[in-house]
């Protein structure tokens, strides 16, 4: 899998890229865990469920330029279900990821 390092606000945030049939249909399905620093950038993608999830996520809607669309804090394993309609990728971080680097809704992720 491709991996890719984002510098976002002074944080570096090192991120598996999923552009496949494969790992996007994968995802973080059945890991245990994901750490701190570390994400899933799932392209394309505008909707995410969490069946077989083990753990809660940070889900950030991207356009194709980077832009935060949309942010959905802390959905829960096995029942949460999100979409953003017009996004173009997702970000999946641990759940309190975004607050920690500080995300905000129309910023650019370089």
């Amino acid at each position: 899998m491709k991996r890719q390092r984002f510098n976002i606000n002074g944080n570096t945030l090192d991120v598996d890229i999923a552009d496949n049939f494969f790992t996007r249909f994968r995802g973080l399905m059945l890991r245990e865990n994901l750490a701190k620093g570390r994400g899933l950038l799932i392209a394309p993608c505008s909707s995410v469920h969490m069946m077989f999830m083990r753990f809660a996520i940070d889900v950030v809607y991207l356009s194709k330029g980077y832009r935060i669309l949309k942010i959905v804090r802390n959905l829960r394993p096995w029942i949460g279900v999100s979409m953003c309609a017009g996004a173009h990728s997702v970000l999946e971080l641990k759940s309190g990821e975004a607050e920690r680097l500080h995300l905000k809704v129309n910023q650019v992720i370089k």
